[in-house]
């Protein structure tokens, strides 16, 4: 364990410094969770030596109780994403879920997603596409609205896109994006990137969509491990409130 803690505290300070060069930001979405594992697992590697045997044997537990959950969460996660990069099947509605805006530009996850659902509305003319997403406090547009030029811009057909402006969060696109379409026994399909994707489709049935699959878009390579660590935290945050 004592060496465990020198490692993952070292890797998760290294991983921080990767996502700044890489993004050349130092506040990327939760990057600063690796800064702070960092620092948690680097005081361990200094503490661990002095704790009874009692603590270590505790702290082992909960070091492989913690894995096998984060293990399985990430199985679902990482499944899911693979089984939905290829789907081709009929869909009457496609949400296309928003992503931040900078000002009135899309950023690369949420290209990403555009692109991804230009490439299934090219090759199924008849599905709507919901392009879903409000405006935050740093966006001069709504989401949804960047999100519609770029895919007029592409060549989609105005009246082929439908945009819910109203949302914050994954639970509200998928929401009022239902109210759009009037009916959840409609067959639709979901676009956002792979990681993402699982937690979409669990919060979409607990909306009650009856006929709901997803659509993967890739996601960058760098932040992926990123990525995949905060949705372990928002998917176990998800279930647990179902459950209440």
């Amino acid at each position: 364990m004592w060496i465990y803690f020198l490692v993952v505290g070292i890797g998760s300070v290294g991983y921080y410094f990767l996502i700044r060069n890489h993004t050349g930001r130092w506040n990327s979405t939760f990057a600063g969770f690796w800064l702070l594992s960092g620092g948690v697992h680097l005081s361990l590697f200094f503490a661990y030596p002095k704790f009874p045997e009692s603590v270590h044997i505790g702290i082992g537990v909960l070091t492989l109780a913690g894995w096998g959950l984060f293990a399985w969460i990430e199985s679902l996660i990482l499944y899911t994403a693979k089984k939905a990069c290829d789907f081709s099947g009929e869909a009457a509605y496609v949400i296309i879920l928003g992503a931040q805006v900078r000002g009135s530009q899309i950023t690369k996850s949420l290209k990403q997603r555009l692109d991804r659902a230009y490439e299934y509305l090219t090759e199924h003319p008849e599905a709507i596409a919901i392009v879903s997403g409000g405006q935050g406090k740093d966006e001069a547009v709504t989401e949804a609205f960047a999100m519609a030029e770029y895919l007029k811009s592409l060549g989609i057909a105005e009246e082929r896109i439908l945009k819910e402006e109203q949302s914050e969060t994954t639970w509200e696109n998928l929401k009022f994006s239902a109210g759009l379409i009037g009916s959840l026994e409609q067959k639709t399909a979901v676009v956002t990137n792979d990681f993402h994707l699982y937690r979409a489709l669990l919060i979409g049935r607990q909306i009650g969509y009856r006929d709901l699959n997803g659509i993967a878009a890739i996601s960058d390579p760098v932040l992926k491990l990123n990525y995949l660590v905060r949705e372990f935290a928002a998917v176990l945050l998800t279930k647990v409130k179902s459950m209440l």
